[in-house]
């Protein structure tokens, strides 16, 4: 099972990490969401430091 939940934090992250380079790609990119994504990503990977 731990493998299975591994698999889908790092799929969730990898969704994330898109995510983040769109909005850094747009001419006026909100600091705000950057900021959330890169903490949900932080959560993430500490999460996955875990299993």
């Amino acid at each position: 099972m731990e493998s299975s939940h591994a698999a889908a934090l790092h799929s969730k992250h990898a969704g994330l990490e898109a995510r983040l380079k769109t909005e850094m790609s747009r001419p006026a990119p909100d600091d705000t969401t950057i900021k959330q994504i890169k903490l949900q990503k932080l959560r993430i990977k500490q999460e996955l430091e875990h299993i």
